[in-house]
């Protein structure tokens, strides 16, 4: 066999100096998630990402400590990360083989899609919601079908219809950027109806009334998928984990990464869900403090939509959302300002601690005075 020469293996390089690389195609012409601002330097007040603005349980200090003593970080982790698994499984009334562990459920949410959705077929999912959806399905080179929420954040019978190529449904409930939840009996119908899988996102259910694990013993079809982020104030560590039918469970396991979570976010992701007096104690908080931040917001003249999550959507009906977002930044004050084609836009806040919330309200009534004038 002639070996090639190093000139003839680099004319078989493209070029792309200055321009974009030899991906694939779907993938250069993919747009890009784009998180919300996280500034490293100098003072902020940031109610524009939805992390818990309180630490997180003392428990998960003592964990990681523990897990990175000795020769402990020598060794892999768990690969099945058993000990949250059971632990988990006790509380939400499952087996640990109905739980499946990611690095964050962004990670897995990546997992699901690449196992369900193939190239040329659809992912569906409502709009506006998490945008990150729409993403997962263009880096499988699928097609994303959107269904627009109704005025009242409800979706029709087009959310349920058969669609050739269809694979996977995907619904964040809480929903964000509006924190209104879909009804746990429609959910389940809609689920029988689907011809795929039906993934109900709960990033922000223990905020809320209700949530859907107990749909997963009901409906094969139900997948739902929960974040540490939120209301265990763990966002800075990345564990999430999926619930659904071990045979599911079984088939995600092949496409995760062999250590997709590490020792240490194990070790405090158990902790931290077996502390479930620190948990009641911060939702009751953020919870009050959210119901006081709607009341305000409704004092001054903003739509609130009531919210379910740790944050509130609002509109102004007289001042430019983009210039109130725009103005707070510049006293410090960072909240999410969110432009939705075909939509329209509105401000996403996340509830902080009171004292947050108070610095958030206080330069409102002036900025909106000069806003409403101009």
């Amino acid at each position: 066999m002639d070996s090639a020469t190093p000139s003839d293996s680099a004319s078989a390089v493209p070029a792309f100096r200055g321009g974009t690389p030899p991906v694939r195609p779907d993938i250069a012409a993919l747009a890009p998630y784009v998180p919300g601002e996280q500034p490293q330097g100098g003072r902020w007040i940031k109610l524009n990402t939805n992390e818990n603005p309180y630490a997180p349980s003392p428990a998960v200090s003592e964990a990681i400590q523990q897990a990175a003593s000795g020769r402990s970080l020598a060794r892999y982790p768990d690969p099945l990360a058993t000990s949250f698994r059971t632990k988990a499984a006790e509380l939400l009334g499952v087996e640990p083989d109905w739980i499946l562990c990611g690095n964050g459920s962004d990670d897995v949410l990546t997992i699901l899609v690449r196992s369900f959705v193939g190239q040329g077929e659809s992912l569906r999912m409502p709009y506006p919601s998490y945008i990150l959806y729409r993403t997962l399905a263009g880096i499988q080179g699928a097609r994303c079908h959107e269904v627009t929420f109704a005025a009242d954040w409800s979706l029709g019978t087009s959310f349920t219809a058969a669609r050739d190529g269809l694979r996977l449904v995907v619904v964040p409930n809480p929903n964000s950027p509006s924190g209104t939840v879909l009804p746990k009996a429609w959910l389940l119908e809609a689920a029988k109806e689907l011809p795929c899988p039906l993934v109900i996102d709960e990033a922000y259910a223990d905020f809320a009334e209700t949530n859907c694990i107990d749909l997963v013993r009901q409906c094969e079809k139900v997948i739902v998928t929960r974040s540490l982020s939120k209301s265990y104030a763990l966002a800075g560590l990345r564990f999430g984990f999926a619930v659904a039918r071990p045979e599911i469970i079984a088939q995600l396991t092949k496409v995760k990464d062999s250590y997709n979570c590490d020792a240490l976010s194990v070790a405090a992701a158990t902790a931290a869900i077996a502390d479930t007096s620190w948990l009641a104690t911060n939702r009751s908080q953020i919870i009050a403090t959210r119901r006081r931040l709607e009341a305000a917001l409704a004092s001054l003249g903003f739509r609130v939509q009531p919210s379910h999550a740790n944050f509130v959507w609002c509109t102004h009906p007289e001042a430019s959302h983009r210039g109130i977002y725009e103005a707070l930044k510049e006293r410090g004050i960072l909240i999410r300002w969110m432009n939705f084609p075909h939509w329209g836009d509105g401000l996403r806040i996340t509830v902080g601690t009171d004292e947050e919330i108070d610095a958030f309200l206080a330069p409102l009534t002036e900025i909106l005075g000069r806003l409403s004038a101009s």
